[in-house]
C-alpha cells in the first residue's frame, strides 16, 4: 500500500479528502448563485439592447416632432401679435443700421 502512495504522490493525484455536508451545500449554493447572476446579466443585456432601440426609435421621431412644434407655435400665435413683432423688427433693424454707420466713422 505504501507504493501505492507514493505513487500517486509521485503523479500529483491525491486523494480528495471526503468533504462535509456543509461543504457539499455551501458548493451547490454557490453554483446556484453564479448561474442565477449569469441569467440576470443575459437579462439586463436584452433589456440594454430594447432601450437602446426604443431610444433610436424616438431619435427617428425627432424632426417630425420639432416640425410640429414649430407648426404648433405659429398657429398659436395672435395676428395682432404678429404686427405688433413686424413693427417692433423694423425698429430694431432702423437702430442696427444707425450702430452701423456710427461704427464705421
Amino acid at each position: 500500500m505504501a507504493t501505492t502512495n507514493r505513487a500517486s504522490t509521485a503523479n500529483g493525484t491525491h486523494a480528495a479528502p471526503e468533504k462535509s455536508y456543509y461543504e457539499q451545500q455551501r458548493e451547490i449554493l454557490v453554483t446556484e448563485i453564479a448561474q442565477s447572476l449569469e441569467l440576470v446579466l443575459q437579462n439586463i443585456n436584452k433589456l440594454n439592447r430594447s432601450l437602446e432601440e426604443v431610444t433610436q426609435v424616438g431619435n427617428e421621431f425627432a424632426p417630425v416632432e420639432s416640425l410640429w412644434s414649430h407648426f404648433e407655435n405659429v398657429m398659436a400665435k395672435d395676428p395682432n401679435e404678429q404686427q405688433g413683432d413686424a413693427q417692433e423688427g423694423a425698429t430694431e433693424h432702423e437702430g442696427e443700421e444707425t450702430e452701423v454707420t456710427e461704427h464705421q466713422k
